[in-house]
């Protein structure tokens, strides 16, 4: 099943899972629906992160042109808080956020397209986190939203404790001052 989020072009995936005693079957992707979904490809790489701790969170990413990236998420151990904040110029929901939760247990995955910042934040320890993006990365067009940017508010769910980042996760921009990399397309 394929929801559309309150971001229109965010969406959620809730691949069907055959299950009986001895535990589960799923389809974790297909080319030809997820294309007739809004979800295109192709995708170029797949990425495997863990995570030790409650409360990593990494975050917002994004890679800029011509190196942009599409990214399907799916977490496959423990279960994160996925965010996606649309920072496309001109977007109607320019700076807004939509959020799921995936986990290793529901197997829900989050289309997070190109001209959008993405993050998460771990809920359990040792979790692991996959996700398959439409462009190789490229160093040179590495580049972060502040997770912590009051004018977007994302409620990352931690209660008032502090996350886990990482060096390069405490310095990134906050929107205001985020140069105008991507623009809404209608």
């Amino acid at each position: 099943m394929f929801t559309r989020l309150k971001i229109d072009d965010v969406i959620l995936v809730e691949p069907k899972r055959f299950g009986d005693h001895r535990g589960f079957f799923s389809e974790t992707f297909h080319a030809q629906r997820y294309e007739e979904a809004g979800i295109p490809g192709p995708f170029v790489q797949d990425n495997h992160s863990l995570s030790r701790e409650v409360g990593v969170l990494r975050g917002l990413h994004f890679q800029t042109d011509p190196s942009a990236q599409g990214k399907l998420v799916r977490c496959t151990a423990g279960s994160i808080l996925d965010v996606a904040v649309d920072i496309r110029h001109g977007s109607p929901t320019f700076g807004q956020w939509v959020s799921a939760e995936l986990t290793a247990d529901n197997g829900h995955q989050l289309w997070v397209p190109v001209g959008f910042a993405h993050g998460f934040v771990t809920l359990e320890p040792d979790t692991e986190v996959q996700y398959k993006v439409t462009g190789y990365y490229d160093p040179n067009a590495d580049a972060g939203l502040a997770w912590d940017d009051p004018a977007i508010a994302v409620d990352w769910g931690l209660g008032g404790r502090q996350p886990v980042l990482s060096d390069k996760d405490t310095k990134h921009p906050v929107l205001a001052e985020l140069p105008e990399y991507f623009t809404y397309q209608g």
